[in-house]
């Protein structure tokens, strides 16, 4: 590989969420963190470069995109989604929750309810709850080892709640599901009739694993695009979250003009620069590094899904579909919520997500990032192995 991502990077006492803010999240000093969606890769050495030389200009004033970075945005949504998409579209925002709170507040009324899938990246449930919304769940169906949608679930809990928002997690953290052609349309069909507005995550969209293909949901049928907002970012791609920069696309007019006018409300004006700088190089010069990472991951995958069988038949691999963010089964072991997180991170050492976390059908679950060098990932597992033995 041109790209080391065998690499060991000390991020300790970098002012890593991830790394240097254990105990003050109530873990003790020492574990080990897979936890947290960003990578242990340094970005594309073209993207530090950008950012290297916009740092030495030394200004750091307010700024804005020109054309030239919608026109990186088009071709890269082109050629790897095949979706072609319009400047007027285009809202940036600091990050994909902001986007998906700044959508509650402009679409929906305090009351108003909200449909998530879960189990289902937690700041969902938070930014629901939080903004004063009524939480409805469509649970997901785990069965045999796969995740599916009770669709009959899901369009009884529209009409009974008068659904008026939905927030679609596509590829699915933590469940790692990549929807199929067939299963977004059975829910844009839903939506539709049921004139329920489309929020659509879909900041994972760059990594689904051999056999496997995204699908942009605003561009699966032309009718679903004018009900959807589409949040995109390159921080998870590229591990470029602090720099706080996503691309959110609205074809509605109307949906479009609500949004703006609730970021307006929020006080919220021009993007960070770095941000800009970095999504611009990433989506420009990044694609071979992606392709070389994606790789890499297939690797670990390979490793972990090889260790849990050989060496801990007891957890159960959920086989990810997408996304660098595994779901693993701990439920054989028989541990109640509060035993599992104890044997994870005081008996095995590591910081993971716990299950519960994520809400409904979570329970005897673990979320695993695979994103960092092997030698990592074998060091944690074999923790995990030795605290399971001494059980």
């Amino acid at each position: 590989m041109k790209y080391d991502f065998d690499e060991i990077i000390d991020r300790r006492n970098t002012d890593s969420i991830k790394y240097d803010f254990a105990e003050k999240r109530g873990k003790p000093a020492g574990v080990l963190p897979l936890w947290v969606a960003d990578m242990d890769f340094r970005t594309p050495p073209c993207v530090i470069d950008a950012l290297v030389e916009k740092s030495r200009h030394g200004i750091f004033g307010y700024s804005d995109t020109r054309s030239d970075y919608f026109d990186v945005l088009k071709n890269w949504f082109y050629t790897q989604f095949n979706w072609n998409i319009k400047p007027e579209w285009l809202v940036k925002t600091p990050g994909v929750v902001f986007a998906i709170c700044a959508a509650m507040r402009a679409l929906t009324d305090e009351g108003d309810a909200v449909l998530i899938q879960q189990p289902v990246y937690y700041p969902f449930s938070e930014s629901v709850i939080a903004n004063r919304r009524k939480l409805v769940i469509n649970q997901l169906v785990y069965s045999q080892g796969k995740y599916s949608i009770d669709f009959e679930d899901f369009e009884d809990k529209i009409i009974k709640n008068k659904v008026k928002l939905f927030i679609l997690c596509s590829p699915h953290n933590p469940v790692g599901r990549v929807w199929t052609r067939e299963e977004l349309t059975m829910l844009g069909e839903i939506c539709l009739k049921h004139g329920v507005i489309v929020v659509s995550d879909e900041i994972h969209a760059d990594f689904t694993y051999p056999g496997y293909t995204h699908l942009v949901f605003a561009d699966v049928k032309p009718e679903f695009s004018e009900i959807t907002i589409t949040c995109t970012a390159p921080t998870k791609t590229f591990n470029l979250a602090g720099l706080q920069i996503s691309n959110i696309f609205i074809s509605n007019t109307n949906i479009r003009r609500k949004f703006r006018a609730e970021i307006i409300r929020s006080g919220y004006s021009q993007v960070n620069i770095m941000g800009i700088v970095a999504c611009r190089a990433a989506y420009s010069c990044g694609y071979d590094w992606l392709i070389e990472l994606k790789e890499y991951l297939s690797g670990n995958l390979e490793y972990l899904r090889s260790f849990l069988k050989n060496r801990l038949p007891q957890i159960k691999l959920i086989e990810p579909e997408g996304t660098y963010l595994v779901w693993l089964d701990f439920s054989a072991l028989g541990l109640d919520d509060k035993e599992l997180d104890d044997l994870i991170v005081y008996k095995a050492g590591l910081w993971l997500d716990a299950g519960t976390m994520f809400g409904a059908g979570g329970e005897g679950f673990q979320r695993i990032n695979i994103a960092c060098p092997r030698s990592v990932l074998e060091k944690a597992l074999k923790q995990i192995e030795q605290a399971v033995n001494q059980l």
